[in-house]
């Protein structure tokens, strides 16, 4: 299962940051060229967030079955002290929950304007920190 479900995430990691590159392109090439926010820019945007709420729907599935997580109960805090163990139960989790949080708040925050300027500018914006803190964690 475990396996399975690792194969699963990042394949659809690679997916996810495709998408979300694509909406912060599509984000940019908006507001440079002043186009007006259309159906196609949302539809755009929303695929971005709903790949990456899937992937971390996938990601705390592969977390808490992961074997790492059993070094919780067995190491206890001295978790935070192994860096190998500390990245993979405490940092990579937590960067990519923010990354999914800004992305979510982009999403939000766009819906609440009516210039598609700022539309376009808070899409790249968010999209493209949450962007950034995922390739943070791959590379």
């Amino acid at each position: 299962m475990y396996s399975l479900v690792k194969i699963v995430h990042t394949y659809w990691t690679f997916l996810t940051l495709i998408m979300i590159a694509l909406v912060v392109l599509n984000a940019i090439h908006g507001k440079v060229y002043g186009k007006i926010f259309k159906v196609n820019d949302l539809r755009i945007s929303l695929f971005g967030i709903i790949f990456s709420q899937i992937q971390l729907l996938i990601g705390l599935i592969l977390y808490f079955i992961s074997p790492w997580f059993d070094k919780w109960s067995s190491m206890g805090i001295e978790v935070i002290k192994n860096e190998e163990s500390r990245f993979y139960l405490v940092e990579y989790p937590i960067t990519n929950v923010l990354a999914i949080i800004l992305i979510t708040i982009g999403w939000s925050l766009h819906k609440r304007q009516s210039d598609s300027s700022k539309k376009f500018i808070r899409i790249a914006l968010f999209y493209g920190f949450g962007l950034v803190f995922l390739i943070s964690m791959i590379f």
